[in-house]
């Protein structure tokens, strides 16, 4: 009986570390799918990113070509006119 438990014992032990590689290789390739699904994420918001910058940019350059004042000179102009007033 010895001798039959030895090879049950074998089998099992070898049956276990096939399954442990397996489920590794598993998790490996389900982890990697997810790193790669995560840079092309961050690489898509990156260029997002860019885009609204240039977005950004393209709007302040049509409002310094146009002349159109900043948001901040209706209150400069007020200013002025208190100080004038002042005076």
């Amino acid at each position: 009986m010895d001798g039959h438990n030895s090879d049950e014992s074998k089998q099992s032990t070898a049956d276990m570390t096939v399954f442990v590689q397996n489920l590794l290789q598993q998790m490996q390739s389900r982890f990697q799918t997810m790193s790669d699904s995560i840079i092309t994420k961050i690489d898509e918001m990156g260029n997002r990113i860019n885009e609204l910058e240039q977005s950004i940019n393209d709007l302040k350059a049509e409002m310094g070509v146009e002349g159109s004042p900043s948001p901040l000179a209706p209150s400069q102009q007020k200013s002025d006119e208190a100080k004038q007033e002042e005076s």
